[in-house]
């Protein structure tokens, strides 16, 4: 297996295999944030509110764990940088999307993969969620030619947060360490 290759990506595991894998996974992931409460929209919101900054927390171990672990490998020359996809930036459309994903899960109480959570904890608010997310995604496709133009808008082609910054990479995962 090459640097970065995954098993689906290298031909070592089918399309059948590779799902499955994906639902055993989920299912794990769903199990862990179930178990740490995040299967509660009322402990995801009160980090709005700022009662409780669990998910906050958890967030920035997964983010520093990835970091760090992804710089490890790189120094150690098991990971090429290069082989890594970049998603372009489109600023505007980028703003305005997070904008309304922000809306919603404060006004839900969910993110879409904790609302399965709480749809498989026996959540009805999570299943109206996620039939509203549901509903917002096909509106979104009905309204694509008109809002075609707007989704490119804001072009930075690809921009990460060191070049963005102008230091190195390790510098940057210095930097995400300590405001940790």
């Amino acid at each position: 297996m090459s640097t970065l290759a995954t098993f689906f990506g290298d031909g070592s595991l089918g399309a059948p295999g590779a799902l499955l894998l994906a639902g055993l996974l989920g299912l794990g992931f769903g199990f862990w944030l179930e178990r740490a409460g995040f299967g509660s929209s009322r402990k995801l919101t009160a980090v709005f509110y700022f009662r409780d900054m669990a998910v906050i927390q958890v967030m920035f171990t997964a983010i520093v764990t990835a970091v760090l672990g992804l710089r490890a490998l790189v120094v150690l020359g098991l990971a090429d940088p290069a082989a890594i996809h970049h998603m372009e930036t489109f600023l505007w459309p980028q703003a305005v999307g997070g904008l309304v994903f922000g809306v919603g899960f404060v006004t839900g109480g969910w993110c879409p993969g904790t609302a399965l959570v709480g749809l498989a904890s026996g959540k009805v608010d999570a299943g109206v969620f996620l039939l509203g997310a549901v509903a917002g995604s096909l509106a979104f496709a009905a309204a694509w030619p008109a809002l075609e133009g707007f989704m490119s808008s804001g072009a930075l082609g690809v921009a990460t947060l060191p070049e963005t910054l102008g230091v190195p990479p390790g510098v940057t995962a210095l930097l995400l360490v300590l405001v940790a």
